[in-house]
């Protein structure tokens, strides 16, 4: 998958899926799904992955901006419409309220789902005051039209776009169709009658209702990052523990302890999930004062410290507690060891 955020470099023509998708959950699946399965008579695009920072490829390779720019030149095809997600950089409100958003799909997280979805490529726009300024109407015409030759465009019923946020999904179907495209209007999503959206992930997950979460996203909630020191008092009591390094704008659900699967990088010596426990706070009983993500892998041994480890959230425990002391701590996590291996059992 291709990711840029210079139009000049975008892969054309396309067919687009158009929102913000943080989360890329069910409801953003139903958008972006109907652009991978565009039926069309061009061969697919055999491409590598992307790099999720910036513009490129993900690949074991770094390369040059020299190499980068052939490669644009050499695969482009015009025969071959593009299938692409256009979204937003940072989120619009961040740029409009000036503080930082977190997200349940950071980046890197967000180009993985997209890439497993069949999206070929990501166009990262750069939200400024000059996009903001733009007009339902320009924005289609120089955006959507000129700049990424759009052939066909998907979007949610409740998507707005343009100055103000004026524009609707009417309006983009009105303004591309006087262009010859036919714009995709996607209803709003519900699960067992309640609305699929981001904010009701993000409430699910703040209240400890991971089932919930998991059912609106259509897969389980992961955390992922880079295993780093600790203080390692998990050692002082048999129960050491793997701490997480996160984007600093990941979002964390409710503090307390989870029932999850750890899943390594494939530099590390785990070919398959393992079943653990993990604990998101700051550790009152030792008297810690930032939030810490650890997780103690169970029956298993190894070091992963500079690797990456990705957790899946399967159950929410218990809220995190202060103990009188590190044996009544070491019994209580023994026993949330025992819960969390009874019940990854049950769901195998």
């Amino acid at each position: 998958m291709w990711v840029t955020s210079d139009l000049e470099t975008a892969l054309t023509p396309t067919a687009i899926a158009l929102g913000n998708f943080d989360g890329v959950h069910r409801g953003h699946q139903q958008v972006v799904v109907p652009v991978v399965n565009l039926s069309k008579t061009y061969e697919p695009l055999n491409v590598a992955l992307p790099v999720p920072e910036q513009q490129g490829w993900v690949d074991d390779v770094t390369v040059s901006a020299s190499q980068e720019a052939s490669e644009i030149t050499t695969i482009k095809d015009k025969n071959h419409i593009y299938k692409t997600v256009v979204t937003f950089n940072p989120h619009p409100q961040e740029f409009f309220t000036g503080q930082a958003r977190k997200l349940l799909t950071p980046m890197a997280e967000k180009v993985e789902q997209l890439r497993s979805l069949g999206v070929e490529q990501l166009v990262l726009l750069p939200f400024d005051r000059e996009l903001a300024d733009l007009s339902p109407q320009q924005f289609v015409e120089k955006i959507l039209i000129e700049e990424l030759q759009a052939n066909w465009i998907s979007v949610g019923c409740d998507f707005r776009f343009g100055k103000g946020r004026t524009g609707t999904s009417a309006d983009l179907q009105a303004i591309a169709s006087s262009f010859g495209i036919n714009v995709n209007t996607v209803p709003l999503q519900t699960c067992q009658g309640e609305r699929i959206s981001s904010s009701a992930i993000r409430e699910a997950l703040l209240q400890g209702e991971i089932t919930q979460a998991n059912r609106l996203l259509g897969r389980a909630y992961t955390l992922s990052g880079k295993v780093v020191q600790g203080k390692q008092l998990g050692r002082t009591i048999n129960f050491p523990t793997a701490n997480l390094e996160l984007p600093p704008e990941k979002f964390l659900p409710q503090t307390g302890v989870y029932c999850v699967r750890a899943y390594a990088s494939h530099l590390t010596p785990l070919a398959s999930p393992i079943p653990a426990v993990m604990n998101i706070g700051k550790r009152p009983t030792v008297n810690g004062s930032s939030v810490t993500v650890e997780v103690h892998l169970l029956d298993w041994s190894g070091d992963l410290y500079g690797q990456t480890l990705t957790v899946s959230l399967e159950h929410f425990l218990r809220p995190e507690q202060k103990f009188d002391s590190l044996n009544a701590l070491k019994e209580q996590i023994q026993a949330d060891a025992a819960v969390a291996k009874t019940l990854l059992t049950i769901k195998q």
